[in-house]
């Protein structure tokens, strides 16, 4: 299934949204060596944190050099959503943090507004990610800015 298709079927993200993810991606990115990706699929099969873990592992998300990387993941029919940091993030993040974070783009999400609350939870991930994982002159843009689309 092409991207355009799952889009159209859902009719949440827009190209628009689309552009403004990727843009809160790229800004988020600039004050941080952490690495975000955003995956989004029409349903979620099983678990939502099992499947956000395979997607991750999918997109070699691991596989970063300081194991910075934070993957939002959206299955927009089911309406489930999660977000997970790797190793190099979780060890320094107080253990409510990713939680707290779904609890304000939930807010957004309730309201049907998945862009927003993607954007909301990108720009928060980037300023938190800053203070821990700042950017250096150095830094290597290590994964793709673009939204990952599933097939289901």
């Amino acid at each position: 299934m092409s991207n355009a298709a799952i889009l159209t079927s859902v009719k949440l993200i827009s190209k628009q949204d689309q552009d403004d993810i990727k843009q809160a991606i790229l800004n988020a990115e600039l004050d941080t060596s952490g690495e975000i990706r955003v995956h989004i699929e029409n349903t979620c099969p099983g678990d939502v944190m099992d499947r956000a873990a395979h997607v991750f592992e999918k997109l070699e998300m691991h596989k970063t050099s300081q194991r910075n990387g934070v993957l939002f993941y959206l299955a927009l029919k089911n309406r489930k959503f999660a977000v997970i940091g790797d190793i190099g993030i979780n060890t320094n993040v107080p253990d409510s943090f990713w939680e707290d974070l779904k609890m304000e783009m939930l807010n957004y999400f309730r309201e049907n507004r998945f862009a927003n609350g993607l954007i909301y939870g990108i720009t928060h991930t980037g300023e938190y990610l800053k203070n821990i994982f700042p950017y250096k002159r150095d830094d290597v843009n290590e994964l793709p800015d673009d939204i990952s689309f599933g097939k289901s």
